[in-house]
């Protein structure tokens, strides 16, 4: 069902929640000397990218409209939100509210510069891999409002739907196409974790340890007997050629426009191509190649909150109560295209492709956002690759000495 805020309505409830709220200590309460404690009438300023300021305006403008509350936004460059967001936010000049993708999440907890806020019911409403990405330390410290991950894309022209019910499956029936490749996963000189980790998961080895909530302990668990059974299986997909370290992102789009391979694993980023060239694809889950669910990373785009906002009262009423409804995720996705955290607005997009998307994204696990990720991803492609070349005899063991690198680069 949609809700929506009448003005008045509004107004009246940000005034009592105003006058509630003076005795708390909460970085997400006003305080009675906060600017906006003495009227229910203020402005936010708001930072996003480029490539979401346009998407944003319309949603801003019917929360104005609705409530009184102004949201200037300001675009800010991708790779800058964060960073400036870590230094601003304790001078005092940061804004009250960032759009960004979840995994900068553990370095603002870690700085005091992010509010914690309470989704209560409305989490449920969520797809469970966008509430798990706004989660830190037990805490949720965002609204969810987009999900991308990556997928299984076929050339229907090439292959007939006779799907697959594991990984080694699907490579049999892609060599049957009878094209230069089977299924095109990027590699390149460092391989790719994030494109084989629907694999990696599939054998019960994902990177860290992940609580109920869905927030990541820096606990590794990619090691032990599923980490060399990967391992062993990475090796096998090197000598068949399935995996080559000569493809990288580029030449593996290329490939597929061109009719090399009747699939690619990617993500939504590279369909708008593909369907341009006129191909007719389906979207589909990975298989799994190592018995259990194959999940991949998904990237979720959220809005937090700063802990030095001036206006957190009227913060919290855009970002908790407005941005979680229907009204607003609808706004939100006919605006920008891109897929909806919130479960019944995502159930309304007609578009295949990104209903495909959503489907293999379902049992997804979030790109991890604590600091202890940052000592992963070296290590990590380096010995991917060093096994997918063929350049060590003993992958489990290769495998054995990139955990124990990446835990002493944790524990440093």
């Amino acid at each position: 069902m949609r809700r929506s805020i009448p003005a008045l309505a509004t107004t009246a409830v940000l005034a009592l929640a105003l006058a509630a709220c003076s005795s708390s200590d909460s970085p997400s309460d006003a305080t009675s000397d906060s600017p906006a404690a003495d009227s229910a009438e203020g402005t936010l300023t708001m930072w996003v990218d480029d490539t979401r300021i346009d998407s944003m305006r319309p949603v801003v403008e019917a929360f104005t409209e609705q409530s009184g509350v102004q949201v200037d936004l300001v675009q800010k460059a991708t790779g800058d939100i964060g960073p400036d967001f870590v230094t601003q936010v304790p001078t005092g000049e940061g804004p009250d509210i960032i759009v960004s993708a979840h995994d900068g999440l553990g370095e603002w907890v870690n700085n005091g510069v992010v509010a914690p806020i309470e989704l209560g019911d409305k989490a449920d409403e969520f797809a469970d891999s966008a509430v798990a990405a706004m989660a830190y330390d037990g805490q949720t410290y965002g609204v969810p409002i987009s999900i991308e991950n990556i997928a299984l894309v076929r050339n229907n022209a090439l292959l007939a739907d006779t799907p697959a019910t594991t990984f080694d499956e699907l490579v049999a029936q892609a060599q049957g196409a009878g094209t230069d490749f089977s299924v095109l996963i990027q590699q390149g000189e460092e391989s790719d974790p994030y494109h084989l980790y629907p694999l990696q998961t599939s054998f019960g080895a994902p990177v860290f340890e992940q609580a109920e909530d869905g927030s990541y302990s820096d606990t590794l668990t990619l090691g032990g007997d599923a980490g060399h059974a990967y391992a062993q299986y990475l090796a096998k997909l090197g000598q068949e050629k399935v995996l080559d370290l000569s493809i990288d992102g580029d030449k593996a789009k290329q490939a597929f426009l061109d009719g090399q391979a009747p699939y690619i694993v990617t993500g939504p980023w590279n369909t708008s191509a593909f369907e341009e060239a006129g191909m007719d694809i389906s979207v589909l889950p990975v298989p799994s190649a190592g018995g259990q669910p194959a999940q991949p990373f998904v990237g979720v785009q959220g809005v937090f909150i700063s802990a030095k906002s001036a206006n957190p009262v009227l913060a919290n009423e855009f970002v908790v109560n407005y941005l979680t409804t229907e009204e607003a995720q609808d706004a939100l996705y006919e605006a920008g295209g891109r897929l909806p955290a919130l479960t019944a607005s995502a159930d309304k997009v007609d578009d295949p492709v990104l209903q495909g998307f959503n489907a293999a994204g379902a049992t997804g696990a979030p790109m991890p956002a604590i600091p202890a990720m940052s000592s992963v991803w070296s290590f990590w492609g380096a010995t991917e690759a060093q096994i997918v070349g063929g350049q060590t005899a003993d992958p489990a063991g290769a495998w054995d000495a990139m955990v124990q690198n990446i835990q002493d680069a944790i524990d440093g």
